[in-house]
């Protein structure tokens, strides 16, 4: 796993999906800005956490896939349906 190129591409990735920028949130009596939600990525020796979900191995091929997606410079295909827009 090339931790190097990863964290490069999550960074990239950020900036695609508009990170430190802010939306505008109509509400009832106008409308205010709000920070684009962000989904945090933990990478451990053995393998990583998504947000509050489980710990998932390196093994698993799910992991695999998650950070090859990664690696190749896409959003995780796992989380497309969930974030259309990028996370």
């Amino acid at each position: 796993i090339d931790f190097d190129l990863i964290l490069e591409n999550v960074k990239d990735l950020n900036t695609l999906a508009g990170e430190g920028l802010s939306e505008i949130e109509h509400t009832p009596r106008g409308a205010r800005l709000r920070q684009p939600e962000s989904l945090p990525l933990t990478l451990y020796q053995d393998g990583i956490v998504t947000g509050n979900g489980p710990f998932r191995s390196y093994e698993e091929p799910s992991t695999q896939q998650y950070l090859q997606d990664i690696m190749d410079g896409y959003f995780p295909s796992e989380l497309q349906a969930h974030y259309p827009n990028g996370i």
